[in-house]
């Protein structure tokens, strides 16, 4: 028995860790089950973002406020928004999911760049 449990320790660290892959979200219900109640985040820019299922967003973004409105459309989520004044203009987006932790919204249908939001 001495031998045995050091054995499986090792052997159990040495399998890989298998990181979760970001899988696309192409329905619209499927998107709402993940935000549903939660607050989107990515702390590197102070950015809190609530997306509501009745199509409005509010947060803020290094401080300031930003809101906007969304709609699903052909499996991307699209939205425009307003951060404090200064408009973002209309864009679908690509949305993949790793888990319920986190969404990963890539601009241009999926074409340009990413960002990582957790869920909290």
């Amino acid at each position: 028995m001495g031998r045995f449990l050091p054995a499986c320790l090792l052997l159990f660290l040495a399998l890989p860790v298998r990181a979760e892959p970001f899988a696309p979200v192409r329905e619209r219900e499927q998107f709402l089950s993940l935000i549903d109640g939660k607050t989107l985040e990515l702390p590197l820019f102070r950015i809190r973002l609530e997306v509501r299922p009745d199509g409005r967003i509010a947060g803020s973004a290094l401080g300031w406020d930003l809101t906007g409105r969304w709609k699903w459309e052909d499996g991307y989520f699209c939205r425009d928004m307003d951060w404090s004044g200064t408009p973002i203009p209309h864009n679908c987006q690509l949305v993949e999911a790793k888990g319920s932790q986190q969404l990963r919204f890539t601009v241009d249908r999926g074409a340009g760049e990413a960002a990582s939001f957790r869920l909290r």
